[in-house]
């Protein structure tokens, strides 16, 4: 019998992948001077900072960072429960004429991605609008996909993809977990 959980990234992996990600991002962006970077709630947050910090660490670069909470521009609300818990949403100022790379820890069907663009719209008009993804697990019910994806990974609509990252959970790593496992 195959294991319940498979991992995909381990930790040193994981940090691979993202310093790829991030020199993928300043190739897209030709540069940072109209760049910044916007996480999505939860883990996609953490992920921002860390491509950050990483664009910094090798280029001396400041990108600056935003964070999106989605949940109220979510397609599926009322089947959140009556009172859905709203993070935080923070933006720089201004997002006319920048290019905003938003970040996420899965891309699945897309409709997290259609709600933070939705969510986006409400604070400005980019230029551009990109999206950087740790994981692409297929399955798009939405036609969305990722200018710049971490790893891609096929895997049936039972299973689901888990991204640690040790920020929240003491560990950093990406699994897979077949959806009848414990």
């Amino acid at each position: 019998m195959p294991p319940a959980t498979t991992t995909v990234l381990d930790a040193k992996a994981m940090e691979r992948t993202l310093r790829r990600m991030a020199d993928e991002i300043l190739e897209l962006a030709s540069g940072s001077d109209d760049l910044i970077i916007v996480g999505i709630q939860r883990r996609g947050v953490q992920l921002a900072d860390r491509l950050g910090a990483l664009i910094k660490s090798r280029d001396g670069l400041v990108v600056p960072r935003g964070a999106l909470d989605i949940t109220l521009y979510r397609d599926d609300l009322q089947t959140v429960g009556p009172r859905p818990v709203v993070g935080k949403t923070e933006l720089p100022l201004d997002l006319q004429g920048k290019f905003i790379v938003i970040v996420d820890d899965v891309l699945y069907t897309g409709r997290t991605v259609r709600a933070a663009l939705d969510e986006l719209a409400d604070f400005g008009r980019p230029a551009r609008i990109a999206l950087a993804v740790l994981i692409d697990r297929g399955g798009r019910e939405l036609p969305i996909h990722a200018d710049i994806v971490g790893k891609k990974v096929d895997i049936g609509g039972n299973d689901r993809v888990d991204v640690m990252v040790s920020e929240l959970d003491q560990r950093d790593g990406v699994t897979i977990v077949r959806k009848d496992a414990p």
